[in-house]
């Protein structure tokens, strides 16, 4: 915070320090932000997740970057592109890394059944169970994954079932 612009805009202090922590890259220039290279270098650096509201709206684009992101920090996801929200390769890692990150996918993909079905069978811990459509909660197949997973999600199932 208190480092000179100068330090804030060299590649090589900053990677350093977000080696250290995430959260020393709130501190970096906006260039550097912004520089692909460079934030795929500290996505590949850092073996904790990165704080993932620090990078630029370009870069939220970036199907690259993003995955890589999303691969350390699933909820990353939620500060993607309206179009990587829909990716079901982006989608499906980032589920991977957090069942959480569920809730930042589109519409579409919640509402997609294979996908879904994806998307369960992919994640060994519970996903969340609130974030499914109401089509797929009248799905058996769906339910049943799902409660395998968690049987409190049986609690959000239709009650047509």
């Amino acid at each position: 915070e208190k480092a000179s612009q100068e330090l804030k805009a060299d590649r090589e202090v900053v990677l350093a320090a977000v080696q250290q922590s995430g959260k020393a890259l709130r501190y970096a220039s906006e260039e550097l932000r912004a520089d692909r290279e460079f934030m795929l270098a500290a996505v590949r650096r850092r073996s904790m997740p990165l704080e993932r509201c620090h990078w630029s709206s370009e870069l939220r684009a970036d199907r690259e970057v993003v995955l890589a992101v999303v691969q350390q920090n699933g909820r990353a996801l939620e500060k993607a592109s309206q179009e990587l929200k829909a990716d079901r390769e982006v989608v499906l890692a980032a589920v991977q890394q957090s069942g959480k990150a569920l809730r930042y996918a589109s519409e579409e993909l919640r509402a997609d059944r294979e996908f879904m079905l994806a998307a369960v069978r992919r994640r060994s811990m519970p996903l969340e169970r609130c974030h499914w459509s109401s089509e797929l909660r009248a799905d058996r197949e769906v339910v049943l994954a799902v409660v395998q997973q968690n049987g409190r999600a049986l609690e959000k199932a239709s009650q047509e079932l």
